[in-house]
């Protein structure tokens, strides 16, 4: 039998109202929860498709409880919902493995929802989060904090968590925005001088390495948190500036000579330098690509806007660290910015080597 596809949002949303829900509140009576699907998962980011179906795949989602109603209840709760719960809804299946080895079980869980928040970040982003603990929890995981839906917020903390990380606070996105400058103008040259040498395939992953970081720069300045590389390129093609970047990014990407990916390049350089210019974070600075020192090289010379923008931030702690970024811009081990546990982090982070953000 053909199933028709029903994105994994909308069916939380329908299993939340239909089967959840009246469970939730005849078991809990009067204690206060919450209700969301946020965290992992494509669906979460609306990017799923019904090859998404072919595992981990059925309705899911938390249920949060305050800590205290947590301790108290959580075991029962999840005893009753695996009695109550049906095996299939909407033609999928209620209980399934993840990983595929692992046994089969329902998808509603429980969860203590500041310890939900403070296993992911760090810290409880009710209190407002640090400075390190904004640098140090990759934009994926902000993505799945952020992204989903909730369904009901009876703890009324659910929703002012996600409204907290919403977006960087200003300082710390110029920073990021002057860090994501520095790692284009590290590289700007290497196509050129690559190639020169007749290291083509050289050539060729710097360029790559640069239309990543444009694309990551891209989402930056129109406030989006980059997702992973699965579905970086999906989240940059909904971007303003797509239909003006893709057709040159892509041909920088299929060239076959450094002259030919720097003549794709250089204007993808300048249309982003120009979107710099628009956000009206500094004074203007020229867009126009110049020669790399007295070489025939053409860059953007992209350290110019890490300058400019590090000169604007006013919080001196954040004006003083290296421009190496949040933690995504100088580590990219899936195990470090894509699982969510922050224990993971703590080795990489900034925080040890400038613990004076915390003070």
């Amino acid at each position: 039998m053909t199933r028709t596809f029903l994105p994994g949002l909308e069916l939380a949303r329908l299993f939340h109202t239909e089967v959840v829900a009246p469970i939730l509140d005849t078991a809990l009576d009067r204690v206060p929860y919450s209700a969301a699907l946020i965290g992992w998962g494509s669906e979460v980011q609306g990017f799923d498709t019904a090859r998404s179906t072919d595992h981990a795949w059925g309705p899911r989602m938390q249920v949060f409880l305050s800590s205290g109603d947590f301790r108290a209840h959580a075991d029962e709760l999840d005893a009753l919902l695996d009695r109550e719960l049906p095996q299939t809804f909407r033609g999928y299946p209620v209980r399934f493995p993840f990983p595929d080895s692992a046994p089969a079980r329902h998808w509603v869980h429980v969860h203590d929802i500041q310890g939900f928040f403070t296993e992911h970040l760090g810290e409880d982003p009710a209190a407002g989060l640090s400075v390190s603990g904004w640098l140090t929890t990759p934009t994926q995981v902000l993505r799945e904090l952020t992204g989903g839906a909730v369904f009901h917020d009876g703890l009324g903390l659910l929703d002012s968590c996600r409204k907290e990380l919403t977006w960087y606070p200003d300082d710390v996105w110029r920073y990021i925005l002057a860090c994501q400058w520095m790692r284009l103008s590290q590289e700007e040259p290497f196509v050129g001088r690559c190639g020169e040498v007749g290291d083509d395939l050289g050539s060729a992953v710097v360029a790559a390495r640069q239309v990543r970081d444009l694309m990551k720069l891209c989402l930056l300045m129109n406030r989006i948190y980059p997702p992973y590389s699965k579905w970086l390129g999906t989240a940059f093609a909904e971007l303003p500036c797509a239909a003006a970047l893709t057709p040159l990014l892509s041909a920088a990407l299929a060239a076959r000579s450094w002259q030919e990916r720097e003549r794709h390049l250089s204007p993808a350089y300048e249309i982003t330098a120009g979107m710099h210019n628009d956000l009206g974070l500094t004074e203007p600075l020229e867009t126009k690509a110049r020669y790399f020192h007295t070489r025939p090289f053409l860059v953007m010379d992209g350290h110019r806007f890490t300058d400019t923008l590090m000169a604007t931030i006013n919080d001196p702690r954040i004006r003083s660290l290296p421009p190496v970024g949040a933690i995504d811009q100088f580590v990219d081990s899936t195990d470090v910015t894509q699982f969510a546990s922050r224990r993971t982090r703590y080795i990489t982070g900034p925080v040890p080597a400038v613990p004076h953000l915390d003070k």
